[in-house]
């Protein structure tokens, strides 16, 4: 996979991942297809959808028509908790509706019934090990319902997909996924940040940056990989143009500051 010079990665189980990512959550005909032609254009090579979001075609046919060659682009698609027993035919219609043979990262969107759901996890230990999904992981899991898989199973979610930004985060989330191998992926940054907090606005500033820039660079120096979502041509490109400044170790222990 051909990563542009600006973006950068994070080791997976199955690759690499890259850090910024364009999430599709609520972006529906025209703004799903138009908002992944502009990411794939200004640069970005990570694209997520899931089934339940209903643009995986739309997803499919941007990533298609843009040339950037699909081996270049790294796509995520989640399956539905209410899909127990029928994981591995959902994941075939994602595959088809994406036009693609694979998927590079494949999630449990939430816990079934709210379980860990070692036999979900076992279907997807199964589409991994045909190629199907490159990597496979979890999203809006604990550390005990991660801990539950391995323990039954033997294997470990390469990824857990969460909630996470500067107001909505914790000390031990990052350090207890480290420790079990686990990437954290956030999702949600800019719309669960107050992104008119004086801090924020302040540090903006002193790098001719806005804001939600800064959430996002918080986000690539602390390794976490992080989805914007946006259907604005310009807001896409302000989401991807991370990599000209760095935050002191100072300016992130104010950020960090702001969930207290």
């Amino acid at each position: 996979m051909t990563i542009p010079a600006a973006s950068s990665t994070t080791a997976l189980s199955g690759g690499r991942i890259p850090l910024i990512g364009f999430g599709t959550w609520q972006l529906q005909g025209d703004a799903a297809y138009r908002g992944v032609r502009d990411a794939l254009d200004v640069g970005y090579r990570h694209i997520d959808t899931a089934t339940a979001y209903s643009n995986e075609k739309l997803v499919g046919d941007a990533i298609l028509d843009s040339q950037v060659g699909r081996e270049n682009v790294f796509v995520t698609t989640k399956c539905p908790p209410d899909h127990v027993g029928r994981e591995l035919a959902t994941l075939q219609a994602s595959l088809a509706a994406l036009n693609t043979d694979f998927v590079d990262l494949w999630l449990v969107h939430w816990p079934p019934n709210g379980e860990a759901s070692p036999e979900t996890w076992r279907q997807f230990i199964a589409a991994r090990d045909s190629g199907k999904a490159k990597a496979i992981g979890v999203s809006n899991y604990s550390i005990g319902q991660l801990d539950e898989l391995t323990d039954a199973t033997g294997e470990t979610p390469a990824v857990n997909q969460i909630p996470w930004s500067p107001f909505k985060h914790d000390s031990h989330t990052p350090g207890a996924l480290r420790e079990r191998g686990v990437v954290l992926e956030g999702y949600s940054p800019l719309k669960r940040s107050d992104l008119g907090d004086p801090i924020l606005v302040e540090i903006a500033s002193a790098h001719g940056k806005s804001p939600a820039q800064i959430i996002l660079r918080w986000h690539i120096e602390r390794g976490f990989v992080v989805i914007p979502r946006s259907a604005r041509r310009e807001r896409i490109e302000e989401n991807f143009d991370l990599y000209d400044f760095t935050l002191s170790s100072n300016e992130l222990q104010q950020i960090e500051s702001l969930a207290l």
